[in-house]
Formats: structure tokens, C-alpha cells, sequence
């Protein structure tokens, strides 16, 4: 039940929430190099400690973002309370932009200088590795059509873009149900977005157009791809998680024209995707493809 504040400011309640968030993680990232190559006593190939720290990972989060949509609806994100909601959603993006800027500097470096690799000593293996990096994409290496499955993959964003703006301007104007069908739709088409990437990469696997034998010095040209979208790709998850979860608060009647900062953010977000994907078209698919 809502109730006024007497100040400006929440003092939010003890909470077990950052202590287990912290203890998950460090058990999914021992878990990984478990998983990876095997640590105190773990054998390599053994994920079950990543799995179980995961399952923490997650379990925080529905717990603590949980318990901000109560503090919410109990009246307690006064507008200085929402003003720093929004600098630190404000800075959590711009830290995911700089995450993205170092896959994009590994590629445009490999790309932009390759004919470098030619001049590097013969020392060892590596004179090989060298002159595989010497030409881009690397020889052997067969790069994706981007005016297919890429190209699909951008009109679903920049169509998903449209249709979030649109649930947001309808919500600001008291429009439920035009939210609610732009909320719908851009969740359709984030899900339609994962399945097409899902496809995209199995054709890659099985057709073995990155890690070919003729291309055997060459992996870190699919390194940095699978990188690069793939992380994308887990943002898109779970942006598209974000925004159901606000769909469903819609749905629950917990979002309205004037308290709906948690839709705010996952608009932003969302956009903050699209823009990423946009230069992951350009230069990965397009121009270094």
C-alpha cells in the first residue's frame, strides 16, 4: 500500500540481496573455468558449479529487482529517488557501451591493420598465425551474406525500436491499450530477433565457414564475431526479458501515465541494442565483412 514519505530520500531496508548476488557470481565464474579447464579438483567439462552459481545469479536478481518494484509501489521513489534511478541507469549503459567499444577496437585493429602481421618476426608458431592475419577476412575464412539474415535481423530491431517508442508515448498519454499491443509486438520481435541469430549461428557451426581446415590459424576472426554478436545477442535476451516483465506489470495495472520509470529504462535500453546492432551491421557484416 502506497504511503507518503517525509523526506526527499528512501533508506532502503537491510538486504541479503547484494551478498548472495556476490557469492553466485564468484561461484559462476569458478564454475566456468571449471567448466573450461578444470580448477580446485573440478575435471574440465564438469558445469554443474557454473549452472548452480547461475541459478544464484538469477535468483538475486528476481529477488532484489522485486523488492524495487515494491519499494516503488509503496511510494517510496520520491523524484530525487527517480532522478538517481535514472543516473544510474544513465551509467550503467554508457558502461555497456564502453564493454561493446572493446570487442569493436579487437575487430576494427585486425581489420584496419592486418597488412602489419606481414612484417612480424618468423619466431616459433606464431609466423604462421602472423601471415593467416595478414589478409582480412583471413584466408579460408568464408564471411556471411550480410543482405540476408543480417540484414533480416536489422529490420526486426529498428522495427522493435518503433513499436517500444510507440508503448511508451501511448502509456504517457493514458493510451493501455496501445501500449499494451506495442509492448507485445516488440517482445514478438525480440524474440524473432534470438531465433534468427540461434539459426544464423548453427548455419556457421555446421557448415564450419569460420573454423574450416584451410583456416586453421585464423579462429580469431570467429573469436571476435561470436564475441562481439553474441554478447549483443545475450543483451537482446534480456532486454527482451525486461521488457515482458514490464508488459506484465502493464497487464497488472502497476504502470501508469505518470509513475512508469521501470518502462522508461527498458525503452532505453532497448534502444541503446538497436544502436550497437547498427554498428555491428555496419562494420562486422558490411564493411570488415
Amino acid at each position: 500500500m502506497a504511503h507518503a514519505p517525509h523526506h526527499d530520500y528512501h533508506l532502503v531496508d537491510p538486504s541479503p540481496w547484494p551478498l548472495i548476488a556476490s557469492i553466485a557470481t564468484t561461484i559462476m565464474m569458478v564454475g566456468a573455468v571449471a567448466w573450461m579447464k578444470g580448477v580446485l579438483g573440478i575435471p574440465e567439462g564438469n558445469s554443474v558449479l557454473f549452472f548452480a552459481g547461475l541459478a544464484g545469479v538469477l535468483y538475486a536478481a528476481f529477488g532484489w529487482w522485486a523488492d524495487v518494484i515494491k519499494e516503488s509501489r509503496r511510494g517510496d521513489h520520491t523524484p530525487v529517488v527517480s532522478i538517481g534511478l535514472r543516473y544510474g541507469m544513465t551509467l550503467f549503459i554508457a558502461s555497456e557501451v564502453m564493454f561493446f567499444a572493446a570487442f569493436f577496437w579487437m575487430f576494427f585493429e585486425m581489420a584496419v591493420f592486418n597488412e602489419a602481421r606481414a612484417h612480424i618476426p618468423e619466431i616459433g608458431n606464431w609466423a604462421d598465425t602472423a601471415a593467416a592475419w595478414s589478409t582480412w577476412p583471413p584466408k579460408g575464412v568464408e564471411t556471411l551474406d550480410p543482405w540476408q539474415l543480417p540484414l533480416l535481423n536489422t529490420v526486426i530491431l529498428l522495427l522493435s525500436g518503433t513499436t517500444v517508442t510507440w508503448a511508451h508515448h501511448a502509456l504517457q498519454i493514458g493510451d493501455r491499450k496501445g501500449a499494451r499491443l506495442g509492448l507485445i509486438i516488440t517482445v514478438a520481435l525480440g524474440v524473432f530477433f534470438t531465433l534468427v541469430q540461434a539459426y544464423e549461428y548453427h548455419h556457421i557451426l555446421h557448415s564450419q565457414e569460420f573454423f574450416n581446415a584451410e583456416a586453421g590459424n585464423s579462429k580469431l576472426y570467429g573469436n571476435i564475431f561470436f564475441m562481439a554478436t553474441g554478447f549483443h545477442g545475450f543483451h537482446v535476451l534480456m532486454g527482451t526479458i525486461f521488457l515482458a516483465v514490464c508488459l506484465g506489470r502493464l497487464l497488472a495495472g502497476q504502470l501508469t501515465p505518470e509513475k512508469h520509470f521501470g518502462f522508461e529504462a527498458a525503452a532505453w535500453y532497448w534502444h541503446f541494442v538497436d544502436v550497437v546492432w547498427l554498428f555491428l551491421f555496419a562494420f562486422v557484416y558490411v564493411i570488415f565483412g
